[in-house]
């Protein structure tokens, strides 16, 4: 059957706003339709932590962030580059199919169409997101003054880990060649996190450990993996695709027991998790 011209556009129409309320990272599978196994409950790990800047704009199915999530089980998550509505999916497929139950918060500064989706006049929001098995309270969420090519800002929560209540921070610093924002974002940061004798940082820092705009961070806190610090002689694991470390778990007042990276090919950043000794 031939449609006339005004057929065509409208279900041509049709289709774009189908497209634009899905959003760009639809997952590529139906989870309902049987299409993805369903596996086993499993039990979070209590005291791991982990950060993981999700990659975004990226083509990647929200089912398989999950799966990677799953894959580690950590008692609390950082997301980075996460939209609201990538992480609403994300969270209704680890419990589907995992059988692992997060709450959520998030730290959402930016309104963006081209990375969330929605519609033009009411975009997805982006920005950061914690995942957390226990309750989570007093939320912050702070837009830094200089966000540098995109709005940037940090979240911080308090939960549990390991039985023990924690203040748990999530940022995303400006992006490469913008060292003097990110030191300015770097001593809102650290200012809030100064008041907490105990406290877990964690994100995408956009910096490499040396970098003179991390200074105040190291003053105040260690990085999950001993091996590394600001020097020539440490030893610090890549955590990005361009061979960079970027990807921070701070620790202050905080021990770490086990520190991990791990490629993933649903990101071009790697997964960090840290288990910890919170007694």
């Amino acid at each position: 059957m031939v449609l006339s011209r005004g057929a065509r556009f409208f279900a041509g129409a049709i289709a774009v706003i189908c497209v634009v309320f899905v959003g760009p990272s639809a997952p590529s599978g139906s989870v309902f339709a049987g299409s993805v196994p369903v596996v086993a409950a499993k039990d979070v790990v209590p005291n791991r932590v982990m950060t993981w800047n999700l990659c975004n704009p990226c083509e990647v199915s929200d089912v398989d962030r999950a799966a990677e999530i799953a894959a580690y089980a950590p008692q609390v998550v950082g997301m980075q580059e996460a939209c609201v509505r990538d992480v609403e999916r994300i969270r209704e497929y680890l419990q589907r199919l995992h059988g692992l139950v997060y709450h959520v918060e998030y730290g959402t500064v930016l309104q963006s169409w081209g990375r969330c989706g929605g519609v033009p006049w009411n975009p997805g929001a982006f920005g950061q997101a914690i995942l957390s098995a226990a309750p989570m309270t007093d939320r912050v969420s702070v837009e830094y003054p200089d966000g540098g090519s995109e709005d940037r800002g940090y979240m911080a929560v308090t939960t549990t880990v390991a039985g023990e209540p924690v203040r748990v921070f999530n940022t995303h610093l400006a992006q490469r060649r913008q060292e003097g924002v990110r030191a300015a974002q770097t001593e809102v940061l650290t200012t809030e996190v100064a008041r907490h004798d105990r406290a877990i940082v964690l994100g995408d820092f956009n910096a490499v450990p040396d970098a003179p705009e991390l200074a105040g961070m190291w003053e105040l806190a260690a990085d999950a993996d001993p091996q590394c610090h600001p020097s020539l002689t440490a030893v610090c694991e890549a955590t990005t695709d361009w061979q960079s470390k970027f990807d921070y778990v701070f620790l202050r007042g905080i021990a770490p027991v086990d520190h991990r990276v791990r490629p993933t090919e649903v990101s071009d950043h790697h997964v960090l998790h840290t288990d910890l000794d919170v007694a």
